[in-house]
């Protein structure tokens, strides 16, 4: 049975700033979850995962037998970025 991915306002958003074919790559990605060049994050983001797509990070978790996507950014700035609001992800 597929594991059912939600995908959070601010994915869809980032998403919507890429050029076609980095779109088609996310969305792709995204929906092929869990499968993927995916990675369990350590240390205060324990808990989170993050998939890479070329430059850029999505970040998620594993939330009442689902996937929740909450966070896509730059790889340069995704980590920085979650760390300054990782309370107000965590609720």
């Amino acid at each position: 049975m597929p594991t059912k991915v939600t995908v959070a306002e601010q994915v869809r958003a980032y998403q919507r700033t890429l050029p076609p074919e980095a779109r088609r790559a996310m969305k792709a990605a995204v929906l092929a979850l869990p499968a993927g060049d995916t990675k369990p994050l350590n240390d205060e983001l324990e808990g989170l995962h993050r998939l890479r797509v070329g430059n850029h990070r999505v970040i998620y978790r594993h939330r009442g037998g689902r996937i929740e996507c909450f966070l896509a950014a730059p790889r340069a700035i995704v980590y920085e970025y979650l760390a300054a609001h990782l309370r107000d992800y965590l609720r």
